[in-house]
């Protein structure tokens, strides 16, 4: 099994951390969240699986029974390699439960496993993913670019940020500016995906040409408390990239006439209505930008990866076939329970979501747009670019950029665009950079 694969059987395999339920018995108070989430893993690791389902919510040992915790965690040596041992705990609050994460590490991957301890001492939420990588090594002191701390938004709801500014903008010579806006699910302000930081690559590729960037975490992965009741994807994407143009747009050293926004697939997807609602911007680019539904595109992914190596086996149709049928529950309108929907995103999110129409969106702004597109996606794929193409090919706003041997990340390779290629190390290409960087700096019109 590839490494790729099993970081998804480990990511989907339990355990809902917004399964919050009623206490079954608390625990005694002396108790802390820390030593509860490690007593969780030393059942686990003693075999014990009913002693470690004893101390979860009634909704979570439903969720989660203790044959099916045994069958997650021994499958992890088999994937990971053997376990050599865990770091130390770590925990914030979170909607009402403490949030503990403890490092768990084997022979061939870091893990972290994530606990919610409600406020009656019991678990109420487990997950294991893969650990987050190091933090970027800061640029060279050469580089013709500085990077400093910032952030996006005001008081507790402010997202980390880093702002890079070429060394030569000032208010005589201001510089334009670009807001890097997330693909969809919990991104760091980097892109990070496997060893590869997509955004990283493109902030500073773009400082060095003269062009300011502001990339900053997305809430989803910073502050998922605000995730608690119901959400859209306004909520998710579009109010934070807003409010990013607007800092840019009153930072000394960028010119405010040459604020740009740079989606990647879920926020090139939501890059015509940010313009629509920051009049600040200029432009914008839309990198592997979707033109359908994601509730679509998101069925279409997981039958292509699951045909990927030669055959969909049972249990991959049988998991296509739930995920149609949580697509169709929402699609049906009203409430639907977290364990119906699609990745359990509130039915609001989905809604909010088929409401998108980035086509029809894109014809109501009057502003100039860089469409780019790998030949090897295989997660926004050419259906979407055709239908890009197909709008507006001939409309002047846009220009329209094309490289066969890039994937979703903007990687180059050869053949067949695979999920495996994520984990081999790589850098965004650099002539799509240059594409980006000489649009800009040509002004262009809307």
């Amino acid at each position: 099994m590839s490494r790729s694969r099993w970081k998804r059987r480990v990511a989907a395999a339990v355990l809902s951390l917004t399964a919050f339920g009623a206490a079954a018995q608390a625990l005694p108070q002396t108790v802390s969240p820390q030593e509860t989430a490690t007593s969780l893993l030393d059942h686990l690791d003693a075999g014990d699986y009913d002693r470690a389902e004893s101390q979860f919510t009634a909704q979570m040992a439903s969720a989660v029974p203790a044959d099916r915790l045994q069958s997650v965690w021994e499958s992890l040596p088999a994937q990971a390699g053997t376990a050599t041992g865990r770091g130390q705990p770590s925990s914030v609050d979170a909607n009402g439960a403490t949030l503990v994460s403890i490092p768990l590490h084997y022979e061939h991957a870091e893990l972290v496993a994530k606990v919610a301890v409600d406020a009656d001492g019991r678990i109420a939420g487990f997950l294991i993913q893969p650990a987050p990588p190091p933090s970027a090594a800061p640029p060279a002191t050469d580089a013709p670019f500085t990077e400093a701390d910032a952030t996006v938004g005001e008081g507790e709801g402010a997202l980390p940020a880093t702002l890079a500014m070429p060394r030569n903008a000032s208010a005589e010579q201001p510089v334009p500016a670009v807001v890097l806006v997330h693909g969809s699910g919990a991104q760091d302000r980097d892109e990070t995906i496997g060893p590869n930081r997509v955004f990283l690559d493109i902030a500073r590729g773009l400082a060095a040409k003269g062009i300011a960037v502001l990339r900053y975490e997305k809430r989803s992965k910073v502050r998922p408390q605000d995730f608690a009741a119901n959400f859209d994807i306004d909520d998710e994407t579009t109010d934070d990239a807003v409010a990013a143009v607007s800092i840019l747009a009153a930072t000394p050293g960028v010119d405010p006439k040459q604020i740009y926004v740079l989606g990647h697939s879920q926020g090139g997807m939501m890059a015509p209505r940010i313009l629509a609602q920051a009049p600040e911007a200029a432009g914008a680019i839309l990198f592997a930008a979707p033109a359908r539904s994601l509730l679509d595109i998101l069925i279409e992914q997981n039958q292509r990866l699951a045909a990927m190596d030669g055959e969909t086996s049972d249990g991959e149709k049988a998991a296509i076939a739930v995920l149609e049928q949580q697509v169709a529950a929402v699609r049906k309108g009203g409430d639907v329970p977290l364990e119906q929907t699609p990745m359990r995103q509130p039915a609001s999110y989905w809604h909010s979501v088929d409401r998108v129409d980035p086509i029809a969106e894109a014809k109501k702004v009057d502003r100039p747009m860089l469409m780019l597109q790998g030949g090897r996606d295989i997660q926004v794929v050419d259906a979407d670019w055709q239908l890009w193409r197909k709008a507006y090919e001939k409309d002047p706003r846009f220009t329209f950029k094309h490289y066969a041997a890039l994937n979703h990340l903007g990687i180059a390779g050869e053949g067949p665009g695979t999920l495996t290629e994520y984990q081999t190390p790589g850098h965004v290409d650099q002539q799509l950079i240059d594409d980006i960087a000489d649009w800009i700096h040509r002004k262009p019109e809307g």
